[in-house]
């Protein structure tokens, strides 16, 4: 399957230890198999990088990757998903036990609601209606160097 990474920069060997800690999946390579998300996270990240958006694309064996992977999927927005960002954020190791995460994007749209929920201030009822209005966008967190050299192959830029 085609995936994509939207940054300023070209990531032909991508490093899946490099980056943030405090993501929704924690530290990772991230990817999606959405162009048109790629292509607003490179914007995003090019304009406070004062640079061009790049997207990279690759050939991801997923079926591969996973017979080889602990991993774990969330196929909504749920409390389950709503938690384990909200761990992850706040630096809780529990996606460290995950080569391969995926699901929805805490974005711009869902990102007040995360926080809100985080700080105690919105129940969980409440987060998930608001969560339900939304559409996710998706992302595939890959944290398994060997895997990802294995099964990741980059193709070039868009």
């Amino acid at each position: 399957m085609k995936v994509y990474h939207g940054t300023s920069l070209v990531v032909a060997s991508p490093l899946c230890h490099v980056g943030r800690d405090n993501l929704d999946f924690g530290k990772g390579f991230y990817v999606t198999p959405l162009l048109d998300q790629a292509r607003s996270w490179a914007q995003s990240v090019s304009r406070k990088r004062n640079a061009d958006p790049v997207v990279n694309i690759y050939e991801f064996d997923k079926d591969g990757y996973l017979s080889e992977a602990k991993y774990k999927s969330f196929p909504c927005y749920d409390t389950e998903w709503l938690d384990f960002v909200v761990r992850c954020r706040n630096l809780d190791p529990i996606a460290n036990k995950y080569d391969y995460i995926d699901g929805g994007v805490a974005n711009d749209n869902v990102i007040d609601t995360v926080r809100l929920y985080a700080l105690g201030l919105m129940d969980l009822e409440t987060a998930l209606r608001r969560l339900s209005y939304h559409k996710p966008n998706h992302q595939i967190c890959l944290k398994n160097q060997i895997l990802l050299l294995k099964y990741l192959k980059f193709e070039g830029i868009d």
